[in-house]
């Protein structure tokens, strides 16, 4: 049994949207405006900017929503729902409906 629990304890834990959700890390909060002024530790510019850790099979099925795993996009914080999976907290479950851009590079 001891080497069950220890196995158990040893595999990786997850996070998997589901419904109409994907999962993303936020970006980190900006210390320095573009100027290169260094702003004081209270004060942060908020970043509404990550990449997408994980998409739910919903999300992955529906063509209207071009969406990858790896993505940085833009997105509405109101509905993100915080996971405290790290330390951080940079995972957001987030509404795909509140995913308002996703930044692509022209080839």
């Amino acid at each position: 049994m001891a080497k069950d629990t220890k196995r158990e304890a040893n595999k990786l834990e997850t996070v998997e949207p589901v419904g109409a959700r994907v999962l993303i890390r936020k970006d980190q909060d900006k210390k320095e405006t573009k100027g290169g002024i260094h702003l004081p530790d209270k004060i942060e510019i908020p970043t509404l900017t990550g990449r997408i850790v994980a998409v739910s099979v919903q999300v992955q099925a529906d063509e209207d929503f071009p969406i990858n795993r790896y993505d940085k996009v833009l997105f509405n914080p109101k509905q993100a729902i915080p996971v405290d999976f790290e330390g951080d907290n940079r995972l957001f479950v987030v509404p795909v409906e509140d995913v308002v851009a996703v930044f692509r590079k022209q080839s």
